[in-house]
């Protein structure tokens, strides 16, 4: 299980334009990474609304944001620009990110049992160490649970 303290697993992948990003790219700057299930559904949409409305707190905290899910990179495309994201999304479509940040695994939702994206937080200082997590996300005052 990853905790507070472990260095932050590497990660490459690919965003909505199809530019690459990798954890190297935040080396000497803090991250917010957030991982959650689904584009345009109504518990993603409050989250990455909440953390749109409250991204100047963000980069004036000196926190990058970057979401990832398990949508491509066209509904990703489709999701920014619907509500005006200013923070990528990676396209984790074969989840690998998800995996190594334990943020995939079994799920149960009206007594049927699946695999899916578990909604996690992870706040990654400047020497890519996990500072965070946050496993009970509120979607709605997610920016509350992250910045003091």
């Amino acid at each position: 299980m990853l905790k507070k303290g472990d260095k932050a697993p590497f990660f490459k992948g690919t965003d909505q334009n199809g530019s690459e990003i990798s954890l190297s790219d935040f080396a000497g700057k803090k991250l917010v990474l957030y991982f959650y299930p689904k584009d345009n559904t109504p518990g993603c949409t409050a989250e990455a609304c909440d953390l749109r409305d409250n991204y100047e707190k963000f980069l004036a905290s000196g926190y990058t944001v970057i979401g990832v899910s398990k949508d491509s990179a066209k509904s990703h495309q489709k999701f920014i620009e619907k509500y005006n994201l200013p923070f990528p999304l990676i396209a984790d479509t074969d989840t690998a990110i998800q995996q190594s940040y334990e943020a995939w695994g079994e799920k149960k939702f009206m007594g049927r049992t699946y695999m899916g994206t578990i909604r996690r937080t992870f706040i990654i200082d400047e020497n890519g160490i996990i500072e965070d997590i946050i496993d009970k996300v509120n979607t709605k005052a997610h920016t509350a649970q992250i910045l003091p």
